[in-house]
């Protein structure tokens, strides 16, 4: 690389990271999680404005050789950021006792998968080559299943934190089910890219990768629950922070070369990290961050790709795709947590919560365009339906909140004086 384009690059970087530093503080200023202004300006706007407005901007402003680098580093950040998405995922024993978990997880998961299966029948039926692509029926039909069944832990998180909901029965209800169903949606994702990767050798090599991986994660957790190892991260977790991403990196790469996605790997070492031990919070967290920080430039460099080779978006198959998935999502949440004995507000409230499918939607659509399931048009649609669902838990869990105080207090039973209590 000259020092002309490395100076271009680092330019364009500059540039990335402003835009989504913009985006984020618009997203927070109307009461939205970061990431939804940083796939808005990044992923959806800034692409679809140059296009439409100056259709030979990447030519002049990011050539080849510029946007190369740029979607390696936005790569590598996804790859960063996942560590903290696998170490989100602590489902422990003391967590999963409540049968409710079981109900709310299987009442958001089940239709979701269904939706999402008919979903994709009705694509293989249409049979438009801009939207069915070539991909095996199964691999693409299974994919749009698990895209609308995900929700995004990493971002409920964070509305429960900022709504302080967090040690509230619905935070924990919600936190856990999505949790729950995130671990099956990446069992499934695995699945998918085995079918659909040429030679990786089909559904029989993703069962091995996922028995492996297990394995991996299992035996690596232990050594990291060792006292030498707590007392080494404990003493220098500046180090083990940056030992931790090359791991990552390493261990991304190295699944990628075996006809695997990227996210795989990273996710096994996040697994690796022991949920319990509060040395290893520090250098996931600060890893998990620096990858965060770098999701912008996947973003932008992701979205001038799709948009240049999508024709555009199709709304009509966007709009289905979204009111599919809230229609799964809260229909089904709310319906099987009212049978598991939640009350109407909370079951309304979790199934909201659920409905959040933020930056883990778009890993997994990632995932799937990589493979070669998804077109570019599709993917797209997708997109809009990632950023739809999980705008709207904020103004419907603010919504919900006022029609509870409005609603007037339940009357006292009849055996009960009024002025008893």
């Amino acid at each position: 690389m000259t020092f002309s384009v490395a100076a271009h690059a680092i330019a364009a970087l500059g540039a990335f990271l402003v835009v989504g530093f913009l985006g984020r503080r618009f997203a927070r200023r109307i009461g939205q999680p970061g990431v939804v202004g940083e796939i808005a300006f990044g992923m959806l706007l800034g692409p679809a404005v140059l296009g439409w407005a100056w259709p030979e901007a990447q030519a002049v402003l990011l050539p080849p050789d510029v946007l190369q680098p740029l979607r390696d580093l936005g790569h590598a950040g996804l790859v960063l950021f996942l560590v903290g998405v696998a170490h989100e995922l602590r489902l422990d024993g003391s967590r999963l006792r409540d049968r409710a978990i079981g109900f709310t997880a299987l009442g958001t998961l089940v239709p979701s998968l269904l939706a999402g299966a008919a979903f994709g029948g009705w694509l293989v039926l249409d049979g438009r080559p801009e939207l069915r692509g070539t991909a095996p029926t199964v691999a693409f039909v299974l994919l749009l299943a698990v895209t609308m069944a995900v929700s995004a832990v990493p971002v409920l998180a964070r509305i429960l934190a900022d709504r302080g909901l967090t040690t509230t029965r619905a935070g924990r209800l919600s936190l856990t089910s999505a949790a729950l169903i995130d671990a099956v949606a990446w069992l499934l994702l695995a699945v998918v890219i085995g079918i659909a990767q040429p030679g990786s050798g089909g559904a029989g090599t993703a069962a091995t990768v996922l028995v492996v991986g297990a394995l991996a994660a299992t035996l690596g957790r232990r050594l990291l629950r060792t006292p030498q190892a707590e007392r080494l991260c404990a003493r220098w977790p500046w180090l083990m922070a940056v030992v931790l991403g090359v791991v990552v990196l390493a261990a991304a790469d190295a699944a990628e070369t075996r006809g695997l996605t990227a996210i795989f790997g990273a996710f096994v070492v996040g697994l690796m990290i022991p949920p319990d031990s509060p040395h290893w919070d520090a250098p996931v967290r600060w890893v998990s961050t620096l990858g965060l920080w770098l999701v912008p430039v996947f973003f932008i460099a992701t979205g001038l790709k799709i948009w240049t080779g999508s024709g555009g978006l199709p709304w009509l198959v966007a709009v289905l795709a979204t009111a599919l998935a809230v229609l799964a999502k809260i229909g089904g949440g709310y319906a099987v947590s009212r049978l598991g004995g939640e009350g109407r507000t909370e079951a309304l409230r979790v199934s909201v919560m659920l409905n959040t499918r933020g930056l883990t939607e778009i890993v997994l659509l990632q995932a799937g365009y990589s493979a070669g399931v998804l077109t570019p048009g599709l993917y797209l649609a997708l997109l809009v339906m990632a950023v739809v669902t999980t705008s709207m838990t904020g103004p419907l869990l603010s919504l919900i909140d006022r029609r509870q105080k409005a609603a007037p207090p339940p009357e006292p039973r009849q055996h009960e004086h009024p002025t008893s209590r």
